[in-house]
């Protein structure tokens, strides 16, 4: 059993939408913005070596969006998608499951490539892994996601035959290590995969959780759908893994791969006690 981290390179955001109610005055010295005040975050994405079978989880924004499309999010640095599969020994026809969190095109434009002038699977010999409820979500999407769900990183998957859904909870056709939670304050039914390893646990945080500088309750995402939720989402979950000692895998985070958040009892409040790169 082996964890890989991939990483797909980074993009830009606004801020104030990243922190939603947080002020610029505070948020501006987690994340310092440039003249457009927008921040720097990661794609981050992650592969699960299980037995005979290579899980990704996410797969980043991909590159075949058009000049105009990129000029809006500035995607940039050295990693991609391939060269970070081939730094281990990996190519895109080795994995055999992908596993979308969700179909925002940052997590999933990746899983669609153009050859031949044709929209096809990156992964021509996986399954790719969906929630149907949020399948239903993005294929109607609603005026304030519908940029963000973009229709050929979506429909190809499903044309191709290679489309499946999960369940909340185990699903052994994929893995008997994989604990798949739902989560619908960011999107809906958005999914939070837990990795059940022999020495820890690991939980993909999607965009529950963009970064460790939002570990704080109030500090949700001008993005999410229904932000309230989100907030109460966070506390119940965090709760969880403190119980459980379930380490966060941190997707959008631009200096860490993971953290750890504990209860601090003077202050009442759940912070980050360890951040770190796996």
């Amino acid at each position: 059993m082996k964890l890989y981290t991939i990483d797909t390179g980074f993009f830009k955001l606004d801020g104030g939408a990243m922190y939603g109610v947080v002020p610029k005055t505070i948020w501006q010295k987690l994340n310092p913005p440039d003249n457009n005040n927008l921040c720097t975050w990661a794609m981050r994405c992650l592969l699960i070596e299980d037995s005979k079978r290579l899980i990704l989880i996410d797969c980043g924004m991909g590159d075949k969006q058009s000049a105009k499309f990129f000029s809006y999010y500035e995607p940039h640095g050295e990693e991609n998608l391939i060269k970070s599969l081939t730094k281990y020994g990996f190519h895109i026809d080795d994995i055999t499951d992908v596993v979308l969190s969700h179909l925002h095109f940052d997590h999933c434009g990746g899983a669609i490539s153009i050859r031949n002038d044709r929209y096809v699977p990156t992964f021509q010999n996986a399954l790719y892994w969906s929630h149907e409820k949020h399948w239903d979500w993005a294929m109607n999407p609603n005026a304030r996601e519908k940029a963000s769900f973009l229709a050929e990183n979506i429909l190809p998957i499903k044309e191709s035959g290679q489309l499946k859904f999960l369940e909340e909870g185990l699903n052994p056709e994929l893995s008997e290590i994989i604990d798949i939670r739902c989560f619908s304050g960011h999107t809906e039914s958005m999914m939070v995969p837990i990795i059940n390893l022999p020495d820890k646990k690991i939980a993909y945080m999607a965009d529950l959780l963009p970064s460790h500088t939002h570990v704080p309750l109030p500090y949700v995402m001008a993005y999410d759908t229904r932000p309230l939720l989100t907030l109460s989402e966070k506390e119940h979950f965090f709760k969880y893994c403190i119980m459980n000692n379930i380490e966060f895998y941190l997707e959008h985070d631009k200096d860490f791969s993971s953290c750890i958040v504990d209860y601090q009892q003077d202050s009442n409040k759940i912070v980050v006690v360890d951040t770190f790169t796996i």
